[in-house]
């Protein structure tokens, strides 16, 4: 690659062992957040300032000793994805636990356990601005259900039943469409607004646990357990436009730059892809020991961030964009 990312600084934390994926996001252009998710912090996060190789950290506690707009207490919770946007951190629980908090505010604005099923956890929560400009929580449980609920009140608006497990969903940016994944061999894409099914998409061989979509909208990336992320052409579903293979494992977590310019997909171990989106054959592959908590791109699209979930190496790396400076040719 003539551009990509270079490794720059490490914050080194003590870790559980963490089977979800999506436990770290960059929220702000000087913030990044990761959920250590040990046995004494659960129901915390930690948010790392991140500057010039300098590193600050903070822990933000989930509990709440009142709490006004809870629709159910809930106990200490095993956090098991986590989703960040507008300053809005939405976590979810092994045990179907859905937790909302505000990082300016010291209360949480949210709690509740969205399914009493014995096999609930929640797999995936996404928030995204629906076609008619309202900002949307969306949640996929085990229970075979995505649940979408307004933002300013937390109210259930829709619930979308499916005939497997949900391990991830995410909305298109223009957010009519959402992608579904889970305990199957195809993956979906549903209209936001109904559920109904609008294209099953065929190619992988086993269970998927990640998606993205491209900012313009166009395209759309599904991992899987088949070590393959496939991309998808909004505009002709019925086949793959590339299949991008992994080392060794599932891909379990896929990101984009916010400009679109770079595609990030992690392992569960070991392995992040970096790919040039101008035709996906340029990859830059970043390889170290542990397992992998998660990714997140900075929203400027200078730094990557990897969590590493290990509890010999667990860390948070940072990565920044590399550049080429044409300017020095004609020194």
């Amino acid at each position: 690659m003539t551009t990509g990312f270079n490794y720059l600084a490490v914050a080194e934390f003590v870790v559980g062992n963490i089977k979800a994926r999506c436990l770290l996001y960059a929220e702000l252009l000087c913030h990044a957040l990761v959920s250590p998710s040990t046995k004494k912090q659960r129901s915390s996060q930690r948010r790392w300032t991140y500057s010039f190789c300098c590193g600050k950290e903070d822990l933000i506690t989930l509990y709440s000793k009142s709490l006004r707009s809870t629709a159910q207490p809930i106990s200490r919770v095993h956090i098991s994805t986590m989703v960040v946007r507008n300053n809005l951190m939405v976590t979810g629980g092994f045990n179907g636990e859905l937790i909302c908090k505000y990082l300016n505010c010291p209360e949480v604005a949210f709690c509740t356990k969205i399914s009493q099923d014995e096999n609930a956890i929640t797999n995936t929560v996404d928030i995204f601005q629906s076609s008619s400009g309202s900002t949307r929580l969306m949640t996929g449980n085990n229970d075979v259900q995505i649940r979408v609920f307004d933002i300013e009140s937390f109210a259930l608006l829709n619930q979308f039943s499916f005939s497997w497990s949900v391990n991830n969903t995410s909305a298109s940016p223009d957010g009519k469409l959402f992608a579904v994944l889970g305990d199957g061999t195809d993956c979906l894409v549903a209209d936001s607004q109904s559920g109904k099914v609008v294209a099953s998409l065929k190619g992988h061989l086993d269970y998927s646990f990640s998606s993205a979509w491209h900012p313009d909208g166009r395209i759309l990336a599904t991992g899987n357990q088949d070590t393959t992320c496939r991309l998808w052409d909004v505009r002709n579903l019925s086949e793959s436009l590339a299949v991008l293979k992994g080392s060794m494992g599932a891909i379990r977590a896929i990101k984009f730059t916010s400009d679109g310019r770079f595609m990030a997909m992690a392992e569960p171990a070991d392995f992040v892809h970096i790919y040039d989106t101008r035709g996906y054959e340029q990859e830059q592959e970043i390889d170290f020991f542990g397992e992998i908590a998660g990714i997140s791109f900075s929203p400027d699209t200078e730094a990557l961030f990897v969590g590493v979930a290990d509890r010999e190496y667990g860390s948070l790396m940072e990565f920044n964009r590399r550049r080429q400076n044409h300017y020095l040719d004609s020194i």
